[in-house]
């Protein structure tokens, strides 16, 4: 039997931007008209718990109205010659509705929420969250969602799917928010990078065997699952 290479595929807000989810902050750093750090921070929460949980529950209104675009549907087809997966800074679930089988988030997931008292609670949710919504053990339950000050739990186990890769492909992220832009450190040497964005923020300077396409993700990913499948 041969083994299948393993493909790792780091993403960022680029993938989700293309099926309408809005990147996590514009120029002026706000977030939906809001600073980050009022509604991604343990501080925000504790002032304003219910701006938010109302926050999120907008973001998980919206992602219950987007599809899965080209380049999620791409990477779940490339489970047909290579062992993938797929680390991902979103917190949207289009890479699994897509058929992708494994997929790390880094920065937790919208369509789940955990205790504020016992953050081995976690729970799937679907609708709204709001206060008085409790654990079992009687805590306020909130967004499973990594905020700014927070430990990154997935990145141990990050860094070892990355250790591992015979390719490595980057989509839709800057590879400037700390610490999922290090995890590129950990590729073995000589592992071929391909790095898919429109606005490149690399060279081929950076890494030895970079390859970049500078396109959008739901145009530059299926060019190159094509050409991996084709052998090329």
């Amino acid at each position: 039997m041969v083994m299948k290479k393993k493909v790792t595929v780091l993403t960022g807000a680029g993938v989700s931007a293309e099926s309408g989810i809005n990147t996590f902050r514009d120029a002026g750093g706000l977030w939906e008209g809001h600073d980050v750090m009022e509604v991604a921070s343990p501080q925000g929460f504790y002032r304003n718990p219910g701006l938010v949980l109302e926050f999120y529950n907008q973001r998980r209104r919206q992602l219950h109205q987007v599809r899965p675009n080209k380049a999620h549907l791409a990477l779940a087809e490339l489970e047909r010659e290579y062992d993938v997966t797929i680390i991902t800074q979103n917190v949207d679930d289009l890479h699994e509705r897509a058929g992708s089988t494994k997929v790390v988030h880094l920065h937790g997931e919208l369509l789940k929420v955990r205790s504020t008292g016992d953050d081995s609670i976690v729970l799937e949710w679907k609708n709204d969250l709001k206060l008085g919504d409790l654990c079992e053990k009687g805590h306020q339950l909130r967004p499973h969602i990594v905020w700014f000050g927070e430990e990154v739990p997935m990145l141990e186990k990050a860094v070892q799917i990355t250790s591992t890769s015979d390719i490595l492909i980057i989509i839709g992220t800057s590879m400037q928010v700390y610490p999922a832009a290090g995890l590129v450190n950990y590729a073995p040497s000589g592992t071929p990078i391909y790095f898919i964005d429109p606005r490149p923020s690399v060279s081929g300077n950076d890494f030895n065997d970079l390859t970049i396409l500078p396109q959008k993700a739901a145009e530059g990913v299926p060019e190159l699952v094509r050409k991996l499948l084709n052998g090329q």
